[in-house]
């Protein structure tokens, strides 16, 4: 009923409407600025006050001991690939942002 519904609707829009809405050139675009530098625990940290959990929580939903996870949150152990995407599954975000919450396109492209 829903998608008969949406459908209805969707065909009563002009499709210059819609492709107005949709065209985008790179001018449109605003290049993102970096305000500060983060480091790969400072983001680990962030994402995981974001979501209201505790160290001994996200220490339940990984397996990983509380004590590596504050030792990573502080800089004193490195995340490494294997964690970054343990700790990214319990998150729900993909690894990269863990192991590269700095990264900057302009240096690539």
């Amino acid at each position: 009923m829903r998608k008969k519904l949406f459908l209805k609707t969707l065909r009563k829009v002009p499709v210059e409407i819609v492709k107005q809405r949709t065209a985008t050139n790179k001018k449109d675009f605003v290049k993102a600025t970096i305000h500060c530098a983060i480091s790969p625990g400072d983001a680990l940290k962030m994402l995981r006050e974001l979501q209201g959990l505790s160290q001994n929580d996200l220490a339940q939903l990984t397996g990983i001991n509380q004590s590596n996870i504050s030792a990573i949150e502080h800089g004193s152990r490195q995340i490494g690939r294997e964690r970054a995407i343990t700790l990214a599954k319990a998150l729900h975000v993909h690894p990269a942002i863990l192991l590269f919450p700095y990264f900057d396109m302009s240096y690539v492209a």
